[in-house]
């Protein structure tokens, strides 16, 4: 079988817009006839997801993979670093966990991952027409230039030419363009095929002269301008939630807590598209109001962000809701902090040892140095969401001892989370994917409210991205010289 072609989407900056553009590069791909694949050789997050196969890689490349009509794989990802501290991570490969590093000694690591990364390439280029190679920051990182992984260091290894997003709703695209090129070394500019100007409000027209004197500068072509597109996916590998939803005003009220290590938030991408719920995420006590539903997400750190809870008194104002019959849900983490006793004899989270639960739930909880990694089915057991189907992963440390109801049971036989009166907690990520469980939320909410039973009825979370990777590939159409695109790809453009 012939090897795939290549092309890479590399940015002036952290959150240029790289993974919707690749996301939607390969929803066009699809469109033509091509089997194109993402990749993207490493990524930071604290979202990340659990394959079929029971392995963890970074969302991003999930939703590129969705987009192409493809099942998420960890070649398309094989490095992942979840940040459990401002200096360090834990470094997952190939869906594993290779060990705690500093970002000192991660450095002097990275180089021996290139045979696996390379290895991960080329088992897709050989299955696939097409490869959609996403960067990570910006290649101008002169200071981290030297056995670059995931910019210019991994084009030149795959031989891949390169397109350069700007951001033009941060304000000063053409430096962030002319810089990042003036920055490469020769053999790196010569790379560069296209620029792209991404996330304009506005007329075109007003950035040619612009756009003229960018491309005599740079002797790059500009291949497009692309609109700040009205889409809703989730589009970066991003530390934190995306805060830049349209404000809406819906009659069920979620506050989600915004953890300082907070994980896997899309769990509530499905939440924040029914036309009943309004989702709002919340870091202070003062801001938590009286939500009709409260969720604590999950978290890189429990034991920290429990105590964080603790000292800015977001946890006396849930535990206070929750004795006024407010309904609290937590995930993972979250659900871990329900519990009434949190251990940790190896250190595995922290050298705390032991800390108090919030102790809503009647669990506990013992951290230990095995994640558990896996993907599950089950059916919500009892209560006001009985019977609710659930399909997704669970991904955390720790095992939890549970002395009261379950929350769900599995189609193993296995028993998840824990239910009392009005709280509920659960291991499983992904748990509003399927729709049911929304579905039943959303019409229990409404009836507390007795707000009438058809603003509770649910919008198709699959469907509904499949219509946003629809609309992203046709604004990419209309917004690029489709011509020139092809010809890159072609190995043939970009050249002035």
């Amino acid at each position: 079988m012939s090897r795939a072609k290549c092309i890479m989407v590399q940015g002036t900056m952290s959150g240029a817009g790289k993974s919707l553009l690749c996301a939607g590069l390969c929803r066009l791909f699809r469109q033509e006839g091509l089997r194109a694949a993402p990749f993207k050789s490493q990524n930071m997050a604290l979202n990340s997801y659990v394959t079929a196969e029971g392995l963890e890689m970074g969302r991003a490349q999930v939703m590129q993979a969705q987009a192409a009509g493809l099942e998420a794989d960890v070649r398309m990802n094989p490095i992942l670093l979840k940040p459990s501290s401002d200096t360090g991570s834990q470094v997952i490969v190939l869906g594993e966990v290779r060990g705690q590093m500093t970002a000192a000694e991660y450095f002097r690591y990275k180089k021996q991952l290139i045979p696996e990364i390379l290895a991960a390439y080329e088992s897709l280029a050989a299955e696939n027409d097409l490869i959609v190679i996403e960067g990570a920051g910006s290649p101008a990182e002169i200071n981290l230039r030297a056995d670059d992984i995931v910019n210019m260091g991994l084009a030149e290894l795959v031989d891949a030419p390169v397109l350069l997003a700007g951001d033009i709703d941060r304000g000063g695209v053409f430096a962030q363009l002319y810089g990042t090129v003036a920055l490469l070394r020769p053999e790196e500019r010569a790379r560069v095929k296209g620029l792209i100007i991404n996330k304009f409000r506005g007329d075109p027209e007003i950035l040619r002269p612009g756009l003229a004197q960018l491309e005599k500068l740079t002797g790059v072509p500009v291949l497009g301008v692309v609109p700040y597109l009205p889409v809703d996916l989730d589009d970066e590998d991003s530390l934190a939630p995306r805060l830049g939803r349209e404000e809406t005003h819906r009659p069920i009220d979620i506050a989600v807590i915004r953890l300082p290590r907070i994980s896997n938030f899309t769990d509530f991408s499905p939440l924040e598209v029914h036309p009943a719920l309004g989702v709002r995420y919340v870091d202070r006590a003062g801001g938590l109001g009286a939500p009709d539903l409260v969720v604590l997400p999950g978290t890189k750190s429990t034991m920290a962000d429990l105590l964080w809870l603790r000292e800015n008194g977001l946890e006396a104002a849930i535990r206070k809701l929750a004795a006024a019959g407010t309904p609290v849900l937590g995930v993972c983490g979250g659900y871990q902090m329900l519990g009434e006793l949190l251990e940790d004899p190896e250190g595995v989270e922290s050298a705390q040892g032991s800390l108090r639960g919030m102790e809503l739930l009647p669990c506990r909880t013992v951290f230990a140095g095995k994640k558990t990694r896996t993907r599950i089915r089950g059916r919500v057991a009892e209560g006001p969401f009985a019977g609710a189907r659930l399909e997704g992963y669970e991904i955390h440390m720790g095992v939890t001892e549970v002395r009261g109801a379950p929350f769900c049971r599995l189609e193993d036989g296995r028993e998840d989370g824990c239910r009392s009166g009005n709280v509920f907690g659960t291991y499983l990520h992904g748990l509003f994917d399927s729709g049911e469980l929304t579905e039943k939320l959303a019409a229990w909410l409404c009836a507390r409210k007795n707000i009438p039973t058809e603003a509770a009825v649910p919008v198709s979370h699959r469907a509904y991205q499949e219509r946003q990777y629809d609309l992203l590939a046709a604004e990419l159409r209309k917004a690029l010289d489709m011509e020139a695109l092809w010809q890159i790809v072609d190995g043939k453009g970009g050249d002035r």
